[in-house]
């Protein structure tokens, strides 16, 4: 990292699900669900054989394109607490650091999800830049999209 201190970033998101945790904590434990809330452009690729079975240490290798360049990328489980939370961390792949934090906490009206992303790219001055010009926006945009898939794919129950 050329001896540059990493600028650290943060992307937290809310929603309200209107369904319970124990209903929507299933879906985000079935890792190739990750593929439906990503967007098509990204073309991810999960490359792992079988089942993935979720869980603390559970690795996890992905493909995908960043400005039209194949990616790979690992992330292992670092917490697993069903239905409560669980963390996944990068070891390696684009970024510098990578650690996202799934939380779901039961509320009258259903579900809050929080997600928060604690992130660093490599590079120094560099990255920086990369990361005003692209990687901000780039995230924000994924995370839009995935908040709009769990909309539709978990509206309120009927009646």
């Amino acid at each position: 990292m050329g001896g540059h201190p990493l600028e650290m970033y943060v992307l937290a998101r809310e929603q309200l699900v209107p369904r319970s945790r124990e209903e929507l904590f299933p879906f985000f434990a079935d890792a190739r669900n990750l593929a439906r809330i990503t967007p098509a452009a990204l073309g991810f690729r999960i490359l792992n054989d079988g089942p993935i079975e979720m869980r603390a240490g559970a690795t996890i290798d992905y493909r995908i394109k960043i400005a039209a360049l194949p990616i790979r990328w690992r992330t292992v489980i670092e917490l697993w607490e069903p239905p409560v939370r669980f963390v996944d961390v990068q070891a390696k792949g684009p970024y510098a650091l990578w650690r996202h934090t799934h939380i779901f906490e039961a509320v009258p009206a259903g579900t809050v999800m929080r997600d928060r992303v604690e992130y660093a790219l490599p590079f120094g001055p560099v990255g920086r830049l990369v990361h005003r010009l692209i990687v901000a926006r780039q995230l924000e945009t994924i995370f839009a999209f995935r908040e709009q898939i769990i909309r539709s794919l978990f509206p309120p129950p009927t009646p």
